[in-house]
């Protein structure tokens, strides 16, 4: 069982695959709602609260990267998952691009679903510790506003961006592995996804840096890592 009542939107036009969805999720203790369209889960984001948001990649009407980029709108700090039978890597960067936390290949183990849906939820908890906002450069992230700014200019980013960078700039001048990127930012469940990473820095090179091709504050570290310069 979950600590807390989690609340999942499914969203899928297979009856068949929510319905199974509904009933193992709710065994494990998370409260589900569904949606067999992306214009009615849109309506749904807009009014009530979510936890996390299983969102299928394939779906009639407005299809599931489209409903993803307008879900980021409404719901900036929403945890979304995407359900795709697609295998190929430029799909899964697509949803990825799209504002993605993640994405989960059917047909998919339960455990591996559970586990990444109870990361997702766990991550969004609020957390009462009250962490100091780090100023590298003229780049500032704030853990207790959620908020990034370069040189006094806000920055958007989503979860996983924010996330990312954050654990980046606590570790500046530091490279760190690929593998320990992805379980400390996505979880323990991870560590094979560099994909996950490529897209992300990519993302967060073009809002943050002043020439995303000659970065001066995301750096790679060539076949180990990253690393977040403290020389700038």
């Amino acid at each position: 069982m979950t600590s807390k009542a989690s609340t999942v939107l499914i969203v899928d036009d297979e009856r068949a695959i929510r319905q199974s969805l509904h009933t193992i999720l709710s065994s494990l203790g998370f409260t589900i709602v569904e949606a067999a369209r992306g214009e009615e889960a849109l309506s749904l984001v807009r009014t009530a609260h979510f936890d996390a948001v299983l969102l299928d990649i394939n779906m009639p009407g407005i299809g599931g990267v489209d409903v993803c980029r307008m879900m980021r709108r409404y719901a900036p700090l929403l945890p979304i998952l995407m359900l795709t039978v697609l295998g190929s890597e430029d799909s899964k960067v697509e949803a990825l691009e799209a504002g993605a936390d993640d994405y989960i290949t059917k047909p998919f183990q339960l455990r591996e679903l559970t586990a990444r849906i109870r990361a997702a939820t766990r991550r969004n908890q609020p957390d009462d510790k009250e962490e100091a906002a780090i100023m590298i450069g003229d780049v500032m992230l704030d853990p207790a506003r959620h908020i990034v700014e370069k040189a006094g200019r806000t920055v958007h980013l989503t979860p996983k961006q924010f996330d990312l960078l954050h654990y980046l700039m606590l570790n500046a001048g530091r490279p760190v592995f690929h593998a320990k990127l992805l379980r400390s930012v996505w979880g323990p469940e991870y560590g094979n996804e560099l994909e996950y990473l490529r897209t992300f820095i990519r993302q967060i090179r073009i809002k943050i840096e002043d020439d995303p091709a000659n970065p001066a504050y995301l750096l790679t570290e060539s076949h180990i890592g990253y690393r977040f310069s403290e020389l700038v």
